[in-house]
């Protein structure tokens, strides 16, 4: 497979994400106790830690989709906004549209995302659908899909509108050897465009270099 034409846009200057003393409630329960970190453009963070223990809580805070009851989120370097507006959130939920098809899912995306800022890094539909290797079903409704192709798809959502940040809860769900294969190249392509990476999971991401930060229980509650 050819690899897709990649914008060989200028970087702005070196991001970096802070945590500082985050903690975050659920249902009256403490699930994130006083938690920092950093991580800079180009590096990749996998947050592992059992069942329950609020790696997607986190994921989501950071997205700014759960509010946070303590501590600090901040996203710093040139030009850089709230990490909300600088960020992909990847869930389970794959986002898209059984009746429409595949151009048509990733046009609405590409569309609704877009962003002035970020215009350039982005692929075109074509060559993310190439990425993805799914160029072929370009004109099927995404309903006919398997949930492989389906996840592949969210995964082009990635590349049609450039975010600096990508927050993946479990990316590799569904995805089969090769698959997994050209995600972890494209995860590669991101962190040398300067990106950031943080994802939940506990399976290995090909040969991306990645830190690990292992959640632990909060004293006193209840997992």
């Amino acid at each position: 497979m050819t690899a897709p034409h990649r914008p060989q846009a200028t970087l702005r200057a070196a991001l970096e994400l802070r945590v500082d003393g985050l903690c975050v409630d659920r249902g009256g329960r403490r699930v994130i106790d006083d938690l920092s970190f950093s991580l800079r453009g180009g590096e990749a963070l996998k947050i592992t830690g059992r069942n329950g223990i609020g790696k997607s809580t986190l994921l989501r805070a950071l997205a700014g989709l759960l509010p946070v009851d303590a501590g600090r989120i901040a996203l710093t370097g040139e030009g850089a906004e709230e990490p909300g507006y600088e960020t992909h959130y990847l869930a389970h939920a794959d986002g898209l549209k059984a009746t429409l098809t595949v151009e048509e899912n990733l046009d609405f995306w590409a569309r609704f995302l877009a962003r002035a800022p970020h215009v350039e890094r982005a692929l075109s539909l074509g060559d993310a659908l190439e990425a993805v290797g799914l160029a072929h079903l370009r004109v099927v409704p995404v309903g006919l899909l398997s949930a492989g192709q389906k996840r592949r798809i969210a995964l082009a959502k990635l590349l049609v509108s450039w975010r600096p940040l990508w927050l993946l809860d479990e990316p590799l769900t569904a995805l089969d050897v090769a698959s997994r294969a050209r995600f972890a190249r494209l995860m590669q392509d991101h962190c040398a465009l300067g990106g950031l990476i943080i994802a939940a999971t506990h399976e290995p991401l090909g040969d991306l270099e990645t830190r690990e930060l292992a959640l632990a229980p909060v004293p006193g509650v209840a997992a």
